[in-house]
């Protein structure tokens, strides 16, 4: 395996947070499957392996000329423009929250790749292998599942660490996931990295 990267998908406040206006879509299941808790634990054991974390958020320009108007998908938006970047609704999930320096890239449609910079910062991290959580599974994180494996790249999606709609739909995403990517779960993706283990000093000739 080469170098990898892990990537966080869409875990903002609009969609993972109690008080998001787009909770609806798949909170429940987030909540239920212990989502930001397992994907903070992907994070930790991921930079305490020195494994390059990259923060991908879904976001608007002010004034929203950018929303896909017109997608059944995203519907209107909402008349607050609660996704407009750099709000709240924007802003990665606090357990996640990025270090100073981790990439965000803001993606304004379904796809992390479309019309990012998202390449560029891997190939410049001299990344081939994408470690995947978030939500929701049939969507962002397929999609980027397939458009990956299009690029050259390996992905591996820790599905403990994903979530959609209905636990129905997040076992049909799976079975489509495996046609392009390898499945796992964040513990044997991205198991803890042991400190290492103390010195040990000979006791002193009696």
């Amino acid at each position: 395996m080469g170098r990898q990267a892990l990537l966080v998908l869409d875990l903002i406040n609009e969609l993972v947070h109690p008080d998001g206006h787009y909770a609806h879509v798949c909170l429940q299941q987030v909540q239920q499957r212990g989502v930001v808790a397992r994907a903070a634990e992907a994070v930790r054991s991921a930079r305490a392996a020195g494994i390059p974390v990259l923060h991908v958020v879904l976001g608007y320009s002010p004034g929203y000329l950018d929303w896909p108007y017109g997608s059944p998908l995203f519907g209107e938006p909402d008349p607050e423009h609660r996704l407009t970047i750099g709000t709240w609704g924007t802003r990665v999930h606090a357990e996640l929250e990025p270090l100073p320096g981790e990439p965000v890239v803001t993606k304004r449609r379904v796809s992390p790749f479309h019309g990012t910079h998202l390449e560029l910062l891997l190939r410049g991290l001299d990344v081939d292998t994408l470690l995947l959580v978030g939500v929701t599974t049939d969507l962002v994180v397929l999609s980027t599942s397939r458009e990956a494996h299009d690029r050259g790249y390996r992905t591996v999606v820790l599905t403990d660490a994903t979530a959609t709609q209905t636990e129905q739909l997040q076992r049909a995403a799976e079975l489509v996931l495996a046609r392009t990517s390898e499945l796992s779960t964040v513990a044997v993706a991205l198991p803890p990295v042991q400190a290492p283990a103390a010195a040990q000093v000979p006791a002193a000739a009696g």
